[in-house]
């Protein structure tokens, strides 16, 4: 019999311990993992729909998805349909990595009984502690916003977190992608003053610059690599597409 006084039955009682307690973790997490995959994916939508200015009801949202989202789909650079990709499986921040023409680009078609279909265009970016991110929502003119949504990680409470907020997010109705038929994304500028080109703008958080920096350059960068298709749109719109590959 192992002496309890002696340095090896306290490993071994250590070593025993260690493995009852890792593979009670272990049974857990798998039991656990299923559950927690429903909410991501349950919480995406949500965000999706917010796009739209739906409301994100747990108890509906999953119904609300598939009623709305009529199709997903996958583009490339050039605005044509990657077959076998599945848009909500694409790590839209990992893409963003990418070089533009590497990148898988995910579109949600969504139809709204009141205000007809929209195209839903998820963006990635870094704000100032960590990564943010959205949903940006456009007619069928293929440059009109609809709708926007962003979340983050960690931004500052009162500072840079209120890119949440409908008072940063409502800024970008009506505003276009397209001006002069060149694709220019919307810029965020500092509040009172207004892009050198002629894009169109929303102002920034007061005291969150460089979480408004970083909306902007989130979609200068992931809005960019949609130019080709959204001028696909504003074609099947108005029988005349903007230009598109040669810009930006």
């Amino acid at each position: 019999m192992i002496n309890k006084q002696s340095n090896a039955y306290t490993i071994i009682y250590i070593t025993v311990m260690v493995l009852i307690v890792g593979t009670a973790l272990a049974f857990t997490a798998m039991q656990l993992k299923p559950r927690q995959q429903e909410n991501a994916s349950a919480d995406k939508m949500g965000q999706i729909l917010q796009s739209v200015h739906m409301p994100a009801d747990r108890a509906t949202v999953v119904a609300d998805f598939n009623r709305y989202i009529t199709r997903q789909l996958v583009v490339n650079a050039d605005g044509q349909e990657v077959e076998g990709a599945e848009a909500f499986d694409v790590n839209v921040a990992a893409e963003a990595r990418k070089p533009v023409g590497e990148r898988l680009l995910p579109v949600y078609v969504c139809q709204l009984p009141e205000a007809g279909t929209k195209y839903i265009l998820p963006v990635a970016g870094m704000g100032l502690w960590g990564p943010i991110w959205g949903y940006v929502a456009f007619n069928d003119d293929g440059t009109t916003i609809y709708g926007a949504f962003f979340d983050h990680q960690g931004e500052t409470p009162g500072l840079g977190a209120e890119i949440t907020k409908p008072d940063f997010t409502t800024q970008f109705e009506g505003l276009k992608v397209f001006k002069n038929n060149t694709f220019t994304p919307v810029e965020v500028v500092k509040k009172g003053q207004k892009p050198t080109g002629d894009a169109d703008y929303v102002d920034g958080i007061s005291g969150g610059t460089i979480t408004s920096k970083g909306v902007g350059a989130m979609l200068d960068d992931c809005l960019t690599p949609y130019k080709a298709y959204l001028a696909n749109l504003a074609a099947n719109t108005t029988g005349s597409a903007p230009q598109a590959a040669d810009n930006k």
